[in-house]
């Protein structure tokens, strides 16, 4: 069976979710991936879905509409100031079809992050949900190792870890450290690649807003990938410069043909 794709929310930031499934449609994504869980971030839509009905039927009839299916719901963040249940967002999330829920930790108390995992998995699991960790660089959880020692601590079959490309690459994970593990630890895939040229450039500003196209960039793609199950890769690729250049819908298009073009190439 062929990789299937998802659009990540972060590939077109600031667009709302009606949009989004519609540029996923539009170029040829086999899944959209929403985010109904707000950060509270200026300049991008704050949807709250279990508050707003409206909203929700509308993303209903769209997913309808245009023959799509969402994957995944985003960004369930371990801090202590945020809320421990989440029941709301997951029911209205998988009323919509969502199957993965993407989370990551935001405070260095690793005991309240295993208790909130135990309670987050408890929850989703009464919806048929997955959650997935990731160990984003700019986070409080920072490496494959630490997400395991997590994953094992918390002991949920419902809790997955989700290898972000650039993140594996930037904290030195090595196929042969992903093969050396149960592949059945593993979730969602963050397909991107880091850009080779990094002059005048901080990292933050490649994650949040640079990141290249598939295998126009430094990172082991084609090593990472066959080292890790086949599961859905999610196209999570914010390049500021590229949709200034192609538009959201063309840089989404864009994202799409190159990962496809080294799927393709490198017999993935």
């Amino acid at each position: 069976m062929p990789r299937q794709f998802s659009l990540a929310y972060l590939t077109t930031p600031g667009v709302d979710p009606v949009e989004q499934i519609k540029i996923a449609s539009q170029a040829g994504y086999d899944y959209v991936s929403l985010r109904t869980i707000p950060m509270g971030q200026e300049c991008e839509p704050q949807v709250c879905l279990e508050h707003n009905p409206v909203l929700t039927g509308q993303i209903r009839q769209t997913l309808k509409d245009c023959g799509m299916k969402l994957f995944d719901i985003e960004l369930l963040r371990i801090r202590e100031d945020l809320p421990a249940d989440y029941r709301a967002a997951f029911e209205k999330g998988a009323e919509l079809g969502a199957t993965q829920v993407l989370t990551s930790v935001w405070t260095r108390d690793r005991s309240l992050a295993v208790d909130r995992y135990g309670a987050f998995c408890e929850q989703a699991a009464q919806f048929g949900l997955t959650l997935n960790l990731e160990f984003p660089i700019v986070s409080e959880l920072t490496s494959m190792q630490e997400a395991m020692e997590l994953q094992d601590k918390v002991g949920a079959s419902n809790l997955k870890i989700l290898m972000d490309m650039i993140y594996v690459h930037k904290t030195g994970v090595t196929p042969e450290d992903i093969k050396a593990a149960d592949p059945s630890r593993f979730g969602v895939i963050h397909l991107c690649d880091w850009p080779a040229d990094m002059a005048g450039r901080q990292d933050i500003e490649v994650v949040r807003g640079g990141r290249a196209y598939c295998g126009q960039g430094v990172v082991d793609l084609k090593g990472i990938l066959q080292a890790l199950p086949e599961n859905v890769c999610s196209l999570e690729l914010p390049n500021l410069d590229e949709i200034a250049l192609r538009g959201r819908a063309g840089h989404a298009a864009r994202c799409l043909e190159t990962a496809k073009e080294f799927f393709a190439a490198n017999q993935l």
